[in-house]
């Protein structure tokens, strides 16, 4: 038997079928009517089936009306086993998504492991000249102070290509389109190369003069060993930034093994070439800079040829037209500002210690080689992020979500990692600070600075990880701003904390400050609603976009 219900409704009220109305419905599935109805909905006896028409009248509007089969023996049976549903899936759930990030954190670590030896090699080369010279002269050692700024610090600032290169080969990779790929590594290989030329001419005519500006006139007894080292590291300048471009489209292609092979042995030639002409043949600093230089150049040789292995050309060079050049430069110029304004303070740090006397300028260089040594543990998390988010941001098949739930992973293997290596990077110079020198007054400064060591370095993987998010969403613009502004603030803290005269600890106590700034900004960007990975519109993102910061 059928029952109707009649209802008297205006014209203008058209009849809606249920599931259409339902989905415009502000109003969560519940078994309780968000208003009251003033309809009474007929019964039907047991085992019986009855075919309704029925309507949820409120006061204001007409909400509901729907066309159902309802068995009345089992309607209470049928709420109580959808709840039961929704509890089991909602465990399920709880359990998938946990089992997602520890198989999606296996899977970083296994990119991650090879990558993080990429990175530890160029830290690891000046480690080793800071040890083995430190065994033999105590003024070489301080040399390396300004040495190094000259040379790693000033190829830091490149490392704006190496950024580029993995980011703009990722998002093609991720757009299917391997033409693209080539023709971006042709261009930026020759930029690469020109930069390196001109670097090296920059070393070889003003060099000294870098020197003497840096060291200042107390210092000018280091000036001469200084400028062996960055003279003959100079050589090497085409070189590292063409196998920098190499190994980081290697890594933007998700592949970590292959430039691996070949830094394994071209750091085993460094160590064997420093053993043999420091140890054995007494050349001191020359040679340590020597080792490096052979090293690095035919560590370029072998990114290229693990390129090729892949189905490329890296030994094709191309001009990039205006437009290609001035699409590099949107992308790489945002990143320059960041890499030189961390440059800038690094240098800022060994400028404040040099000034400070030989031994302070001993023990920070060993502190400051020691931190960059253990920092680029966390490299790796940003690479990761740049190598596998823009497939999720800008890729064919969009997905935020699985983009947040990388940055988690990586947030929770920086942070664990952090820790690791503050613990383990803090031992070394606290309890075999023999490895380094026998000066004992260099050891009283090294000990001096071991507190707030730690806390700049524990915090550094999980910054790496937030700041290569922002880069591979391409919000460049933030991240160079900010990185401006921490360096502007942290200049200040500097100068402020050396007027005064608080030593050594004062200006690594301003390294705690600036690491922990980055941290914090780049947190709250990451998660605002209108950051990368939670706007739906990736347009004010968008390479073609963007313009230098």
């Amino acid at each position: 038997m059928q029952f109707n219900t009649l209802i008297t409704r205006p014209p203008h009220a058209p009849l809606v079928p249920g599931p259409t109305r339902r989905s415009l419905s502000l109003f969560p599935r519940c078994q309780v009517p968000p208003f009251p109805s003033n309809v009474l909905l007929a019964s039907t006896p047991k085992n019986s089936c009855s075919r309704i028409i029925t309507a949820c009248i409120s006061p204001v509007e007409e909400l509901i009306v729907s066309q159902s089969e309802i068995s009345g023996e089992n309607d209470n049976a049928t709420v109580s086993f959808s709840e039961s549903v929704l509890d089991v899936e909602g465990e399920e759930s709880g359990s998938e998504d946990r089992q997602k990030i520890w198989n999606q954190m296996k899977e970083i670590v296994k990119f991650t492991g090879p990558a993080t030896a990429l990175w530890i090699c160029g830290p690891l080369m000046s480690l080793i000249d800071t040890a083995v010279i430190g065994q033999g002269s105590s003024i070489e050692l301080a040399a390396l102070g300004p040495g190094t700024v000259v040379c790693d610090y000033m190829s830091y600032v490149f490392m704006f290509l190496s950024i580029a290169t993995s980011n703009m080969v990722a998002t093609s990779l991720a757009r299917k389109d391997k033409n693209e790929v080539q023709r971006q590594l042709s261009n930026l290989l020759f930029v690469a190369f020109t930069c390196g030329c001109l670097m090296l001419l920059f070393t070889k005519f003003f060099g000294t003069w870098a020197l003497k500006a840096f060291t200042g006139p107390k210092n000018a007894h280091v000036v001469p060993a200084a400028n062996t080292y960055v003279q003959i590291r100079g050589l090497a300048w085409p070189a590292l930034l063409v196998g920098w471009v190499a190994q980081s489209a290697s890594l933007g292609m998700k592949d970590s093994w292959g430039p691996l092979k070949g830094l394994m042995v071209t750091s085993t030639i460094n160590i064997v070439g420093h053993v043999v002409l420091c140890s054995f043949l007494g050349y001191g600093i020359a040679g340590a800079a020597w080792a490096t230089a052979v090293s690095q150049v035919i560590a370029g040789y072998m990114m290229i040829e693990a390129l090729n292995k892949k189905g490329y050309n890296a030994f094709t060079i191309s001009i990039p037209s205006s437009h290609e050049l001035l699409s590099v430069l949107a992308l790489a110029a945002p990143v320059f500002i960041t890499k030189i304004s961390k440059v800038a303070f690094y240098s800022l740090l060994t400028y404040f210690a040099t000034a400070m006397g030989t031994h302070n300028m001993a023990a920070h260089q060993v502190m400051i080689q020691t931190y960059c040594m253990c920092t680029v543990w966390g490299e790796p998390l940003s690479q990761t992020a740049q190598s596998f988010m823009p497939e999720s941001i800008y890729g064919v098949h969009r997905n935020l979500g699985k983009a947040r739930m990388l940055l988690k992973s990586l947030v929770i293997i920086g942070v664990t990692l952090g820790l690791l290596v503050g613990v383990v990077g803090t031992s070394v110079p606290w309890l075999f600070p023999k490895i380094f020198t026998h000066d004992q007054n260099i050891i009283q400064e090294m000990h001096k600075v071991l507190v707030p060591f730690c806390l700049a370095l524990a915090i550094t993987p999980s910054t790496q990880s937030l700041e290569g998010t922002l880069l591979a969403g391409r919000d460049l613009k933030f991240i160079s701003l900010s990185m401006s502004g921490c360096f502007s603030v942290g200049a200040l803290l500097l100068l402020l904390v050396s007027s005064r005269g608080y030593g050594l600890p004062g200006i690594w106590f301003g390294l705690v400050g600036f690491q922990w700034a980055r941290f914090f900004l780049s947190l709250r960007r990451v998660l605002s609603p209108n950051g990368v990975l939670y706007s739906q519109d990736s347009s004010p993102y968008n390479l073609e976009k963007l313009k230098a910061a």
